[in-house]
């Protein structure tokens, strides 16, 4: 059976760390619930493709639009085995919801297991749920992270609970280390070519 996970995304999020994960999470069995507040299964938000090339920040450009199959409004975080919180431009706003700081506080007192990659973490600094974590986050969110009370180091991290990435470049890593924490098996069978 596999496990129900809730992803908190919104408008300009990144669209790889937004996307990559709802599809992964589900192709190994999750079940994964897409929300944003003040919208409904159904509807859309706009992601952000951030892109590095050498400049000093991240490049951005409009990415797609990603379809939310739950409401946020009648999700209960009581039902959800885990938490994902990806980055971009959206968790700047998503973190003055108080339905979605009490949605990470739920993870966090219950000890659910948590992904958080990028700029997510500012959710979590801002929900006061990083005290005593060693953890990293997009270099520029680094300080927010250590005013939140954790120890950023460079690199993907797990510590108890949490999992966290600096950006899409670490899904590889971010998201082995995650189904690792919820205990997820995948197993590979020997390739087979497609004409034997």
């Amino acid at each position: 059976m596999g496990t129900e996970i809730l992803m908190i995304v919104g408008d300009f999020g990144e669209d790889l760390e937004i996307m990559v994960p709802f599809q992964a999470l589900q192709a190994v069995g999750h079940d994964v619930d897409a929300v944003c507040p003040d919208r409904e299964a159904g509807e859309s938000v706009k992601t952000a493709v951030h892109d590095f090339r050498g400049d000093q920040t991240y490049l951005e450009e409009r990415g797609h639009d990603f379809e939310l199959n739950a409401t946020m409004a009648d999700v209960d975080p009581a039902d959800y085995d885990a938490l994902v919180v990806p980055g971009g431009r959206a968790p700047e706003y998503l973190r003055t919801y108080d339905e979605v700081i009490e949605t990470v506080q739920h993870f966090f007192e219950a000890d659910k297991p948590v992904a958080s990659l990028c700029h997510g973490p500012q959710i979590l600094a801002a929900a006061g749920v990083l005290d005593g974590y060693e953890m990293t986050s997009y270099p520029a969110v680094r300080a927010e992270c250590e005013a939140a009370g954790c120890s950023w180091v460079d690199g993907v991290v797990t510590d108890g609970n949490l999992v966290t990435g600096q950006a899409w470049p670490d899904h590889p890593e971010w998201i082995a280390q995650f189904l690792d924490l919820l205990g997820t098996e995948v197993s590979h069978g020997e390739p087979v070519a497609a004409d034997d």
